[in-house]
């Protein structure tokens, strides 16, 4: 273990010199108050210290003493339902310890609850020959989680003991014995660097969406279970509830959620309503499958860029156990001002912005430990992970550094738009400038499993859009009058698309969640809508008489069908529509 004195102090940024038997990435102790850090950089017997708490009232001189670990986490029963900062202390934990709100420095409380007792479940047998990944039992750590017990990478061998029934997470529940006979202890809790990934048997293609229920995103981009998306917007554009609306909705087991350098009253505001929202999977608490990490903007600065691994690191564990995992990142770019602020104190060349030179591949560092995998094990389980970052580009320029760094990267992007938000057109993703590159790996996917036309679908729906954003210049120029009758339903067709199909209310019973097949049933009425009366226009039917036509209010309408009336409410009005066009082509000659 190396001891060393401080040298330099500035900000969270600590110089210690005597640490040359330390190593790069060893969690330290700094000062007689033990505060937390990480060793960033070393030069001959100087090492460069990013210190986790607030080290105002340091000076030279005082002791640094190295673990002799990389910075770790605690991986095991408890952590669902658990609020952690950003290093993975848990909050409640603290607050007991320190009797107040405020956090205090120098805590060491462990991020597992030691004293309480979980009931082992095993599931392997003594004598099986296990490896790394191989289930050996399970504990029902929520009512909605079985929390599986993995044998820790790197270990194989012989079964040679197992210990069901109650133990707390520092109890030994097995022995595997390798094949030179040397004995490997392993228990309910498992610990694991932040900064490496974990280790899987093969990475699969990204062939099926992650459903969300939200139309916008699974119709128009939708994201792959185990890919990446990014969400810039500016303020007051909805991040929040689209994360909010993702982690309650989508097709995932365990939702990881970071609040990354968010202002104390947003982050506030997810630990009081996440414990509030209710399940629509299980009718459970939505905390009974969701970890969070709370890193607020007035927590210090280093903290930050240690929370995204934190919480990356605990989604993999999850992924592992053959789980569907959900991470919500919020907000990437407070992560890389923590980079910039570290970046400066250590003097290095500054890149674009102010930002490090490798910004970029740090974020790629993160993003691309997101994927659908097998696991390790011999029982060839899947899972997946899915990362979903929040991006705040100030004044919602998103042609600033983090921003294009994070689309190099990711495969989704969701633009959020300060006017379709002030229009309050929710979700405000603009349909003309987001994207999604895994449409053509899941064309499959929607074909089969949805319909065969949905691609189709999609790709009309999109080009209406896309026309209707050309028509509004004319418009602006011209005016409505100068247009054309087929252009004038097209405009009408695309008002359709915007109002009754990507219009979606978070806070409605029905509309907060579509189905696929409501989401397919929906894009085939408004585009029959457009067919049949672009036939009727050619056949001489005004196009006043057919923008008024009474069903397009039950097609506006149908977004809040029940689930269970989908098939018949579908059928009733496209039969009104059939009989209304006949109708007005049979009165064609009165006109």
């Amino acid at each position: 273990m190396s001891r060393g004195v401080i040298k330099k102090v500035a900000g969270p940024l600590v110089i210690a010199e005597g640490m040359r038997d330390a190593n790069m990435s060893d969690v330290v102790r700094v000062s007689s108050q033990r505060l937390i850090g990480e060793i960033i950089e070393i030069h001959g017997d100087k090492a460069s210290i990013q210190v986790y708490e607030e080290t105002s009232g340091l000076g030279p001189g005082e002791p640094v003493e190295s673990t002799g670990v990389p910075m770790s986490v605690e991986l095991g029963p408890g952590l669902i339902g658990s609020i952690y900062d950003g290093i993975q202390r848990p909050l409640d934990d603290i607050m007991r310890v320190t009797g107040g709100n405020l956090l205090n420095r120098g805590v060491e409380v462990p991020s597992l609850k030691r004293g309480r007792l979980w009931e082992f479940e095993a599931l392997a047998s003594v004598g099986d020959k296990v490896t790394g990944g191989d289930i050996l039992g399970s504990v029902q750590e929520t009512e909605v989680v079985s929390h599986k017990i993995m044998v820790p990478p790197g270990i194989a061998g012989t079964l040679s003991a197992l210990y069901p029934g109650g133990h707390t997470v520092e109890d030994t529940v097995a022995v595997v014995t390798d094949d030179k006979g040397k004995e490997h202890p392993v228990g309910l809790m498992q610990r694991w660097p932040v900064r490496r990934g974990r280790p899987y048997r093969k990475k699969l293609s990204p062939d099926m969406p992650l459903v969300t229920g939200q139309r916008v995103i699974d119709t128009l981009f939708p994201i792959a279970k185990g890919g990446v998306a990014a969400v810039p917007g500016p303020f007051g554009s909805g991040k929040t509830v689209v994360q909010h609306q993702l982690a309650k909705w989508a097709d995932a087991d365990i939702v990881v959620y970071i609040g990354c350098g968010e202002r104390g009253n947003e982050m506030t505001d997810v630990l009081n309503e996440f414990p509030e929202l209710k399940d629509p999977k299980t009718g459970k608490s939505l905390m009974a499958r969701t970890v969070l990490i709370a890193n607020t903007s007035d927590m210090p600065v280093a903290a930050r860029e240690a929370s995204i691994y934190t919480g990356i690191t605990i989604a993999e564990y999850f992924r592992d156990m053959g789980y569907s995992v959900a991470l919500m990142a919020d907000s990437t770019s407070r992560w890389a001002e923590a980079l910039r602020e570290m970046s400066g104190r250590l003097e290095e060349m500054p890149g674009e912005e102010g930002y490090p030179a490798y910004l970029g591949s740090r974020l790629a560092q993160f993003y691309e430990r997101a994927g659908r995998v097998i696991s390790l094990g011999s029982d060839g389980r899947e899972g997946a992970l899915s990362v979903i970052g929040a991006v705040s580009p100030a004044g919602g320029d998103t042609s600033e550094p983090v921003t294009q760094a994070t689309l190099r990267i990711v495969k989704v992007f969701w633009s959020l738009d300060a006017d379709l938000a002030y229009k309050r057109h929710f979700p405000a993703i603009n349909w003309l400038t987001s994207y999604s590159l895994y449409i053509d790996t899941m064309e499959k996917w929607f074909n089969a499993r949805v319909n065969e036309d949905w691609t189709n679908l999609r790709a009309e729906l999109m080009k209406l859009l896309q026309e209707e954003a050309e028509l509004n210049e004319i418009v602006q120029l011209v005016g409505m009058d100068a247009l054309s009758a087929p252009d004038r339903l097209k405009l009408e067709a695309a008002r359709s698309i915007r109002e009754d199909f990507l219009h979606q209310n978070a806070f409605h019973e029905t509309d907060t969640y579509t189905s696929l097949q409501k989401q397919y049933r929906m894009m085939r009425l408004i585009l029959d809508y457009y067919e049949k009366a672009g036939e009727a226009l050619k056949s001489g039917v005004p196009i006043e008489r057919l923008v008024a036509l009474p069903v397009r209010e039950n097609i506006g309408r149908y977004k809040y069908t029940e689930e269970a009336d989908v098939e018949r409410v579908f059928a009733q009005t496209e039969e009104m529509l059939e009989n209304e066009i006949r109708d007005e082509l049979s009165r064609k000659e009165d006109f």
